[in-house]
């Protein structure tokens, strides 16, 4: 048999069809159209998170963050990309350098505050949160006016040993200056903040982002002028809020209400709702109410209701509120929640993404025991008395 037989022979004996060559799908993409592609995962990844990417996140993120800065410094990418922008990714403030003073001058981290801290320092590639404790030690200094604070922290302590404060969970509404704070265990005390806030528009609303240098006092007589969002990265990662003492609570709230005049200053609105979820494990519960506090109209707050874990993903309905004059509400709201702890909803709640949580805020309570809590805090009196969470009624303690 010839060779040229021989072949013809092997490629007609292909029962499983493994010669026949497909062809491509779709045709190879040209520099533009991987160039619009790159740009739209950049597009989803905000419509997805309501942020653009930033550096420091997952590697995801990371990667799409230097693909984003990238075409920002590329003048011919962003102008091809423009149209496609509806995001504003594009318009950014490009910073000119034209000398060494304008880098050391651009700043915005505080990383060369300290003199101690060299260039060269950096060792290892460690988590998000072991740099942001390591910041927390980092930038301390000898604080020169501590015995003003020192017999504050003693006190502290002692409130902590006899129960008068408490350690909590930390929020970010939480974040006050004034307040105490543990972090790594070393007590501390948040003692001002230079508030720079910014404004930023998402699809969802607007939202304001608080940020500015700090300047906080250490139980171990030190001190830093950390950032507030590395303050807040820190607490959140390692640490805990610390109440205000219960007997101060109750006897400035008193003095604090009063016929409303002009010098008065709105402070916010405590806010009782009601659940419209269809669920049945939700809708079959009698008397169940979120308490809440807002420092915007209520009616802005909850517009979004059906999206947020903590209205337990389903619209809700105003049913009182309460405006506040020349006190915290968010003080005013831990006092109603201690008072029906045990009376707490405990139930999960998953969002959009899966992802699980745990309302605290929703009370099994009759609306009208509320309504006695709330004028008994403002009275004082609330302190003869505990909730009967069996009775569903206010008993002497």
């Amino acid at each position: 048999m010839l060779p040229k037989k021989k072949l013809e022979d092997i490629f007609n004996d292909d029962p499983f069809g493994l010669l026949n060559v497909k062809p491509s799908a779709s045709p190879a993409r040209n520099a533009d159209e991987r160039l619009l592609a790159s740009f739209q995962e950049i597009i989803d990844f905000y419509e997805k998170n309501n942020k653009e990417p930033e550096q420091g996140g997952s590697i995801q993120e990371h990667h799409l963050y230097s693909r984003l800065k990238g075409i920002r410094e590329n003048p011919e990418k962003s102008e091809m990309l423009k149209e496609y922008d509806k995001f504003g990714l594009l318009n950014y403030e490009q910073k000119q350098v034209a000398s060494l003073d304008d880098i050391l001058n651009d700043d915005a981290f505080g990383l060369l505050d300290d003199a101690a801290e060299g260039l060269y320092d950096l060792k290892h590639v460690t988590k998000q949160e072991e740099r942001a404790s390591a910041d927390f030690i980092a930038r301390r200094k000898p604080c020169k006016d501590f015995e003003k604070y020192e017999a504050t922290f003693k006190e502290v302590q002692k409130d902590l040993a006899a129960s008068k404060r408490k350690l909590i969970k930390f929020k970010q509404d939480d974040l006050r200056a004034g307040d105490f704070y543990v972090h790594n265990g070393v007590l501390l005390l948040l003692e001002s903040i230079e508030e720079i806030e910014e404004k930023q528009e998402f699809k969802s609303g607007s939202r304001v982002r608080k940020d500015g240098r700090t300047r906080i006092i250490f139980e171990n007589g030190t001190e830093s002028n950390m950032l507030y969002r590395s303050l807040y990265k820190s607490l959140l990662a390692n640490g805990k809020s610390i109440t205000k003492n219960e007997d101060d609570v109750y006897e400035e709230l008193p003095e604090n209400f009063s016929t409303v005049n002009e010098d008065d200053v709105e402070a916010g609105y405590i806010y009782i709702l009601k659940s419209k979820s269809d669920k049945e494990e939700i809708r079959s519960i009698q008397n169940l109410f979120k308490i809440g506090y807002s420092k915007v109209p209520v009616e802005e707050r909850i517009k979004n209701a059906i999206l947020e874990p903590t209205y337990l993903m389903a619209d809700v309905r105003l049913v009182m509120a309460y405006k506040c004059y020349n006190l915290n509400p968010q003080k005013f709201e831990q006092l109603i929640h201690n008072f029906f702890g045990a009376a707490c909803l405990n139930v999960d709640v998953f969002d959009g993404q899966g992802k699980r949580y745990t309302p605290r805020e929703w009370f099994v309570a009759p609306l009208d025991i509320i309504e006695q809590v709330v004028h008994l805090i403002i009275s004082g009196d609330i302190v003869k008395y505990r909730y009967d969470v069996m009775n569903s009624e206010i008993v002497l303690r």
